[in-house]
């Protein structure tokens, strides 16, 4: 019988391997329970798994293994291995079970439990595998879908993976760029031999990096270690983001920042800077600086005239001939409106730079065409010296736009001078910042005054009206002359305050001398461009309204260089004025540019000849026919002419022979005080009577 159970165990063995290994659940115990009842001859037996087994440890040995073979109705045997267990073989039909029995059935359950354990073994290692491959898969997927592009390598750059974002940022494929080394994808003038991403991690930067298309782009890089399990660095994990769109903003908000939108020169922050760095390798070499301020003449005249659209190209025009006469290193700027700086430096003496201005001006000689447009200016060019004159940018820009303003001065108007700065340069400086601020606290105390010049008919030689004339009765000067403090309020737009505070006393002395029982009389007030606005009209008006005046009272008289801005918008407010009945006179008529064909549109009463004309007549041929002209001009139009600064009877006999109707003048009278001038109206004053009585 010995013999023939060996090969039943082996067959039995490999049913319950095959049985644990390719079933599961139910049909496991199943096949189970039939090899136990097969082993035992038995015709009842099963396999109980561990969890439906309500003993949970083994059996005494004692009751496994009987101490004689009487018969039991029931046989079990509780698997297990080692300190695990997997359940219980329950057989049972026999009317007795011998040790023999016992024995094959405990070696069947030592061989199910030892097939149990290796395959619980083998299906946890298989999970756990299916765990981590899981992960992965997982992670892969995180990486792919997040935006990032995320590459790692191994310490000598060779690229480890290729995530789906680093796939997007360069159009490299996995496969293309997976084995390679980073350096395929750096622009060639990146690449360095101590490249960051060779070192450690933990670095923030922004590189330059390039596209499989060959676009060049910038990114913010990001580095860490990549770690083996014990930790051990064994490559870099990079995180790449494209930031191209917000460099370019960066270097948008940077020009806009320190450089002329329109020009594209320098603006005067970035001059500074410049200036103060190249002042430092001019003191390590000893060298000398020089800072040119240069101030167009004229141009303002062509903006207002012709309009911004042609300034702004005409001042483009200029920078581009600066450029063209300057070395390399020398700096060019705008510094706002129509003034530009340039810096000069290596250079061996500073008269040099006066070499420089001369060439900057002579680049102005050729006239500019622009949009159809022969243009001519000139310029104004102020000089300061490093190191004898200052040290540091901001002090140099400052004394050479002070030698401007002597340039600007010693070459008039519409000439073009160059100057050096000088110490009694800033005295003048000094001078006249405190006359502006003395002007500003006149006007807040009453130190403001009228005194009124009258206009006399030639015809009869009455007075017909006044031009008032404003005055500075300073606390310790005395009387200010006009010519100090009015084109400083001209510069400094304190001649709107100025303008405001004359037509209020103007109207308010007249208000006066109406109550006073006089007839009316036209006062003249001189208006400033800067004043000759839309709100001009209204403000007249209510002036007028307040001090109950008659528009009869009340001439503005106007510049011709007022009239040439907006020639339509000039004279829609012309006409607003008029339609007050307040009068109009263009004062300096002929000193300016106006066009006479806008002359006959223009709703104006009397022209003025400027007295830079009356002062050469009757001796200087050109003053007489201009004068002459101006009234032709008038008679034609049918203006009224008056002419100021008449001071000879020769000039009288020649204005009223050439039908000049008014004039005004030291011959007749100077500028009165209020009282003077009321005087002379009662008394009806001939030509003499009030410059005597002055």
């Amino acid at each position: 019988m010995a013999d023939h159970l060996v090969p039943d165990l082996l067959s039995h063995s490999a049913a319950v391997c095959e049985a644990v290994l390719r079933l599961r659940g139910g049909a496991m115990a199943e096949e189970l329970g039939r090899i136990v009842r097969s082993v035992t001859n038995s015709p009842l037996g099963e396999y109980l798994p561990a969890d439906a087994v309500s003993l949970l440890v083994p059996p005494p040995v004692e009751e496994v293994l009987a101490a004689n073979d009487a018969a039991v109705p029931c046989l079990t045997q509780d698997i297990w291995f080692e300190d695990r267990y997997f359940g219980r073989f329950v057989v049972s039909g026999r009317l007795g079970y011998s040790d023999s029995d016992r024995r094959h059935l405990a070696g069947l359950a030592t061989l199910a439990g030892s097939v149990l354990q290796v395959h619980s073994l083998a299906q946890r290692s298989t999970h756990a595998y299916v765990q981590v491959e899981s992960q992965l898969q997982h992670q892969a997927q995180i990486l792919d879908h997040i935006h990032e592009s995320v590459v790692t390598m191994d310490m000598n750059g060779f690229i480890l993976s290729w995530n789906k974002g680093a796939e997007r940022l360069f159009g490299y494929t996995a496969v293309e760029a997976v084995g390679r080394n980073i350096l395929f994808l750096y622009d060639e003038e990146d690449i360095d031999a101590h490249d960051p991403f060779l070192e450690q991690g933990g670095r923030l930067m922004e590189v330059r990096r390039k596209k499989k298309s060959g676009e060049v782009f910038w990114a913010s890089l990001s580095l860490s270690p990549l770690c083996d399990l014990n930790k051990r660095s064994m490559g870099l994990i990079a995180y790449l983001t494209d930031i191209t769109e917000r460099k370019l903003a960066e270097e948008r908000i940077h020009h806009l920042a320190y450089y002329d939108a329109l020009t594209n020169l320098p603006n005067r922050t970035l001059l500074t800077k410049l200036v103060d760095q190249a002042l430092m390798v001019a003191q390590r070499g000893k060298l000398q600086g020089c800072v040119l301020f240069i101030d167009l003449n004229r141009f303002k005249l062509i903006n207002d005239t012709l309009g911004r659209k042609v300034g702004d190209a005409l001042l483009c025009e200029v920078a581009r001939r600066f450029r063209t006469v300057l070395r390399d290193q020398d700096l060019v700027a705008r510094l706002g409106g129509d003034e530009f700086a340039i810096g000069l430096f290596d250079l061996g003496q500073h008269f040099e730079a006066s070499m420089v201005a001369q060439k900057l001006l002579a680049t102005l000689n050729s006239p500019f065409m622009i949009d159809g447009h022969d243009l001519r200016v000139g310029g104004s060019i102020g000089i300061s010296v490093y190191p004898q004159d200052g040290d540091d940018a901001e002090t140099l820009l400052r004394l050479a736009d002070i030698a401007m303003y002597r340039a600007k001065q010693e070459g008039g108007v519409n000439g073009e001078h160059v100057a050096f700065y000088s110490q009694d340069m800033n005295q003048g400086m000094q001078e006249r910042m405190r006359i502006e601020t003395g002007l500003r606290h006149a006007l807040g105390n009453g130190e403001l005054l009228l005194h009124y010049q009258p206009k006399f008919s030639i015809d009869n030689g009455k007075i017909i009206g006044a031009e008032a004339l404003v005055r500075w009765r300073h606390p310790e000067r005395g009387l200010v002359p006009p010519a100090e403090f009015i084109p400083l309020a001209e510069a400094t737009g304190l001649v709107v305050q100025v303008g405001e505070w004359v037509l209020e006393a103007a109207c308010a002395q007249a208000k006066q001398w109406k109550d006073a029982g006089l007839p009316p009389i036209r006062l003249a007030v001189n208006v400033s461009a800067r004043e000759f606005t839309a709100s001009l009209p209204g403000r007249v008006l209510d002036t007028l309204n307040r001090y109950g005046l008659e528009p009869s009272w009340l001439e503005l008289e106007i510049t011709e260089s007022t009239l040439m801005h907006n020639i339509d918008r000039v004279i829609g407010i012309m006409d607003r004025i008029t339609a007050l009945g307040v009068t109009l006179s263009l004062d300096d008529f002929g000193t300016g540019y106006s066009s006479l064909s806008y002359l006959k549109r223009f709703p104006i009463d009397t022209l003025k000849i400027d007295r830079s004309f009356t002062i050469g007549i009757p001796n200087d041929a050109n003053d007489c026919a201009i004068a002459n002209t101006i009234i032709s001009i008038a008679q034609q139009l049918k203006h009224k002419v008056i002419a100021e600064g008449v001071e000879t009877v020769e000039q009288l006999a020649f204005l009223k022979n050439s039908g000049c109707d008014e004039v005004q003048g030291y011959l007749f009278s100077q500028p009165l005080e209020a009282e003077a001038f009321e005087l002379a109206l009662r008394e009806n004053w001939t030509p003499g009577q009030a410059s005597r009585a002055a």
